[in-house]
């Protein structure tokens, strides 16, 4: 754990042109939290803790719905206001910057798209979380990423007088609205142990080591699912052509060998041409070009990997990153010449 950190927030950095209404809730964090909100060994709870999120989209907004619905006091930014007008009309404060999210908060979460988003929104020192967090807040990365840039906040932070977890998440869109998210954690274990009353809020949290490591581990999820993605749609459009009704065969293979969460979550939707982003298409090319900047840095070839990444890359081409992972049927479909929907030919 952090040592020696101040439980004072008299010390706290100002926020960046924060709306009148933003700071007048942030003076008044401020002198409700002066007994010690931010004492690493103080328990949190929606009475003790203030929390803030920054990225409201598919995910981050259902995510930071629990923690609200809960009873905490949430301050919320995102680059595009609109996109958190749900959770303002719940009760959250919208602010101007992740700093001014900090600054009104014990411990701040980030769901945003790409690691470049993570370093401007965490170390941007102007107006990056970290130069608002008061001393003794913790930064939680919820957003996939590179596992050293993890390394590399978790190092700015401690060198600010805070904390900095990784904890990136899988289940998608359905997992977050019904808070059933897995969640790896990486970072200081007693930290991560320390949050886990806003981690049940939103699913399952295990730890898998120091910094990193939550980075590491969700990774290896993502090169799960890519394999797994490529043998369902493939399966599908081998039933579709030998004339197989493929809703039928779905659900014959769903309790057998061949079940998985890939074919429960998008074999339905992809028969029902239902190609709305749960996980976009983008964020999860995003997500295995970290993994194969990781396995040429280990001297690791995994051949299905790369297979999935240029299959979803041609997605990419076909200016369909907007849309959920789920489109791969679309350019299997591509592949053979066909087109499958919910009859058999």
């Amino acid at each position: 754990m952090l040592a020696s950190i101040s439980r004072s927030l008299a010390r706290r950095r100002p926020p960046l042109q924060l709306s009148a209404v933003a700071a007048a809730a942030a003076a008044s964090a401020m002198s409700s939290s002066a007994a010690g909100a931010n004492a690493p060994d103080r328990p949190i709870s929606p009475d003790a803790t203030r929390v803030a999120w920054v990225g409201t989209g598919v995910m981050g907004q259902s995510m930071a719905g629990h923690l609200l619905a809960a009873g905490y006091a949430l301050t919320v930014y995102n680059r595009t206001p609109s996109k958190a007008e749900g959770l303002v009309s719940r009760g959250a404060t919208l602010v101007e910057s992740p700093r001014a999210a900090a600054a009104a908060a014990d411990v701040i979460f980030l769901m945003v798209g790409f690691p470049s988003d993570v370093r401007s929104t965490s170390l941007d020192p102007s107006t990056g979380a970290l130069a608002g967090l008061a001393p003794g807040g913790v930064l939680v990365d919820m957003t996939t990423s590179d596992p050293t840039l993890a390394a590399e906040i978790a190092e700015a932070a401690a060198a600010a007088g805070c904390a900095a977890v990784d904890a990136p998440v899988s289940g998608g869109d359905r997992g977050a609205r019904n808070a059933t998210l897995s969640i790896f954690a990486g970072g200081d274990a007693a930290v991560v142990a320390r949050l886990a009353p806003l981690f049940k809020l939103m699913g399952n949290a295990l730890y898998m080591g120091g910094p990193g490591a939550g980075q590491r581990a969700k990774l290896g999820n993502q090169i799960a699912i890519a394999s797994t993605m490529v043998g369902l749609v493939e399966g599908m459009v081998y039933a579709h052509k030998a004339g197989l009704d493929v809703a039928k065969w779905l659900e014959a293979i769903s309790t057998g060998a061949a079940g998985s969460k890939s074919l429960d979550l998008y074999g339905k939707r992809m028969l029902e041409r239902d190609m709305a982003a749960g996980f976009y298409v983008r964020h999860f090319v995003k997500d295995l070009g970290i993994c194969l900047s990781e396995c040429q840095a280990m001297g690791l070839a995994l051949p299905g990997l790369a297979l999935a990444h240029q299959l979803y890359v041609s997605l990419l081409a076909h200016g369909e990153g907007g849309l959920g992972t789920q489109a791969l049927i679309l350019a299997i479909e591509r592949l053979n010449n066909t087109c499958l929907d919910k009859k058999p030919e």
